[in-house]
């Protein structure tokens, strides 16, 4: 088990995004609003080491968030 626990894996998950000019970013001030391409309920994207690995969703129970695997993606499809 102790060459497992020593692999880095990078995770990222996405909820959508969005294409802005620089100047736009540069004036974005403390709780500007950002509107994403998703809709509040499409699912999330997660990639390991910057590869699509699966599908998923935001839960919030007791004031925790969570990200809940939904579908496992083979390939590199829906990227």
């Amino acid at each position: 088990m102790s060459v497992v626990e020593e692999i880095d894996v990078d995770v990222k998950v996405e909820l959508g995004s969005a294409m802005m000019p620089i100047h736009h970013v540069l004036r974005l001030g403390r709780g500007a609003v950002i509107e994403l391409d998703a809709l509040e309920d499409d699912p999330m994207k997660i990639f390991g080491n910057n590869k699509l690995i699966a599908l998923g969703e935001i839960r919030v129970d007791d004031g925790k968030l969570s990200v809940v695997v939904n579908k496992k993606v083979s390939g590199n499809s829906h990227r």
